[in-house]
């Protein structure tokens, strides 16, 4: 079963950071990066914050889908179980990354 991630309340989040808690009950902070369209179909590029961020290392990214949930007509956020869907998203935000390097 997919992962769905509801937003947490953001008043006291610094801007551009989010926190997800998924169904188990564990919250995690992360840095939204952009939002990527894909087959008629949005997703959600994130960072995942760490405690022990290390400048030399890259950090984790997610991506998942935004859906609209039936019972509350708000975006939740879902793992993605499709590795072909999840690598061309990825390739996307790559080369969208590479454009604005050129920039």
């Amino acid at each position: 079963m997919a992962d769905d991630f509801n937003n947490i309340p953001e008043e006291e989040l610094p801007e551009g950071i989010i926190e997800l808690t998924d169904e188990e009950g564990v919250t995690t902070q992360f840095e939204y990066l952009t939002t990527i369209d894909y087959n008629d179909d949005k997703y959600v590029v994130l960072m995942v914050l760490n405690d022990e961020e290390q400048d030399d290392e890259e950090g984790e990214v997610l991506i998942l889908k935004i859906e609209l949930d039936p019972e509350t007509q708000e975006d939740i956020y879902v793992s993605i179980d499709d590795d072909e869907i999840s690598q061309a998203v990825f390739d996307q935000f790559l080369a969208m990354m590479d454009e604005e390097d050129d920039e």
